[in-house]
């Protein structure tokens, strides 16, 4: 926050009080001071006794202190009287209510939950992302994960409130309401973290939305090491959910990393999508499969195409098992047991899959 903001009110309160009132910063450093040769000086030894009172009015070498609203246990900003009698009490508590309404206003205009969201829906240039964080104080360059949490009930919001007691450290972490009805939670990594801790964090968030009872999917973007990588991850996270929608129906945590080939399938134009049926199915189009040969064909996949084990899975002679197979070859031409015509089927079956979402019959 900018010590500007600070210095104007504490000239407008050096008006009316012959006290050297001040802000110091959480480092100890006076950012702001009716006594203008003082801004710059470093106060540590008051820190540790600011932090200690918890938020109460605490005197400090004959300087009475109190620390400004803040979200963390450790305080940001505190104003200083000198002196440690009533009328430095009194001028205290007095000049905090001015500064707070300063700092609140400030906070309003050029809060970091509002410069975070800014930056997800590519709403400021590359070059002022560095200048805004030094000045709202958000490190730059550490390891965030990148959630978009979605309800399943169409027309429900999910619960924020859940997610921010979660995850309370606003300095830290970010919980934020956009689009319709969608959270993104921005939640800082330690170094090394991947995939295992993304899906962690992921997993107790739907738990936890469960258990208030909402019903909601949460999609993980690849985790961004530096601010400006937040917005590519945002749009991963989402297409994690939309690809998600599609292919893993059953699924509620879904990564973007772990999508496959469902994610090359998503980006396809569907007039190619359709075009690749048409040349995979030249015999017969798949819609002339049965539901029990397609069931068949899923668990022959499930199963690695092993024949034996399918059979077993669907309690069925490994030879019943072979005349569907041979069934499937003479509709469709590809015999699944051959490794190349697996993937083709596979992938087509897939392909269908999306089409059918988009609402086109192939």
């Amino acid at each position: 926050m900018s010590g500007r903001i600070f210095q104007n009110v504490v000239l407008q309160l050096k008006e009316n009080t012959d006290r050297t009132i001040g802000v110091i910063d959480g480092e100890g450093v006076v950012i702001a001071c009716s006594e203008l040769s003082m801004i710059g000086q470093r106060w540590a030894e008051h820190v540790p006794v600011v932090n200690g009172a918890s938020g109460a009015m605490v005197s400090s070498d004959g300087k009475t202190f109190k620390a400004l609203n803040g979200w963390n246990t450790q305080f940001d900003y505190a104003v200083f009287v000198f002196g440690d009698n009533d009328v430095s009490r009194t001028a205290c508590a007095m000049s905090m209510v001015a500064l707070n309404a300063a700092k609140s206003y400030y906070e309003e205009k050029h809060d970091r939950g509002s410069f975070v969201k800014d930056i997800i829906s590519d709403n400021i240039m590359l070059g002022d992302i560095y200048m805004r964080a030094k000045e709202l104080r958000v490190t730059a360059d550490v390891p965030r994960g990148v959630f978009v949490v979605r309800s399943l009930k169409k027309g429900e919001s999910v619960p924020t409130d859940v997610i921010q007691s979660m995850f309370p450290d606003r300095q830290s972490d970010f919980v934020l309401s956009v689009g319709e009805g969608d959270v993104v939670l921005i939640r800082q990594m330690p170094e090394g973290a991947g995939i295992k801790e993304l899906n962690k964090i992921a997993s107790a968030v739907e738990e936890s939305l469960r258990g208030s009872g909402a019903s909601a999917v949460v999609g993980i973007g690849t985790i961004a090491t530096h601010l400006r990588d937040l917005a590519k991850s945002y749009k991963e996270a989402q297409i994690a959910i939309e690809v998600g929608k599609v292919f893993d129906t059953e699924k509620y945590i879904i990564n973007y990393e772990n999508l496959g080939i469902g994610r090359l399938i998503y980006q396809l134009p569907t007039t190619l999508c359709e075009m690749f049926l048409q040349e995979v199915f030249k015999k017969n189009p798949i819609d002339a499969l049965d539901k029990e040969t397609l069931f068949t064909i899923h668990k022959f996949f499930e199963n690695n195409l092993n024949v034996s084990e399918t059979a077993r899975k669907l309690f069925v002679h490994r030879n019943t098992l072979v005349y569907r197979l041979e069934k499937i070859k003479k509709l469709t031409g590809l015999d699944l047991r051959e490794f190349d015509d697996a993937i083709t089927f596979k992938v087509a079956l897939m392909v269908k899959k999306y089409l059918t979402s988009r609402g086109i019959d192939s």
